[in-house]
């Protein structure tokens, strides 16, 4: 007759690691899919003033982003203190806003260029006479769906 052995108590059975490139890609495309890229790096600084009455803009990828501001402190001593223009990564002077509207309305596809928005991220101490200029130049290139983008808040805090 033949002997059994008995099992040891405590004995683990081994970990089966076959599964484990799958879960492994599965993850991998799940991060490739959900993550987005960051568009642009902020040059100016931009507090945004506050507003009680706002809406959310739902689909990005209709947006056109112009930023104003004072330059960051590494391009203060460059561009100095005056707010400036932020057209993707380079700041610009007024007269190339309506070229760099017509180059991203052209990069859209055919059904969303008329229904593109202009987002403008301004800082709180810009002088409103750069924006008015901006606006004529959007004008002049048929942009008129613009966007003032703030924080929700009490717009008596603009004050300050």
């Amino acid at each position: 007759m033949a002997k059994f052995a008995k099992k040891k108590e405590g004995d683990l059975p081994a970990v089966s690691t076959a599964s484990l490139p799958d879960i492994v890609f599965m993850l991998l495309f799940f991060f490739m899919t959900v993550t987005t890229m960051k568009d642009s790096s902020l040059l100016v600084e931009n507090q945004l003033p506050n507003a009680n009455q706002i809406k959310k803009l739902e689909k990005k990828d209709r947006i056109i982003y112009i930023y104003v501001g004072k330059p960051t402190r590494e391009y203060v001593s460059v561009f100095g203190e005056e707010p400036k223009i932020q057209l993707n990564d380079k700041f610009a002077n007024v007269d190339e806003v309506g070229s760099y509207i017509l180059a991203e309305r052209a990069k859209k596809p055919q059904e969303l260029q008329n229904v593109l928005t202009t987002a403008l991220k301004v800082d709180r101490g810009a002088n409103m006479g750069l924006i008015m200029d901006i606006k004529q130049e959007l004008r002049k290139v048929n942009a008129l769906k613009v966007n003032y983008t703030t924080y929700e808040g009490d717009a008596f805090n603009n004050l300050k």
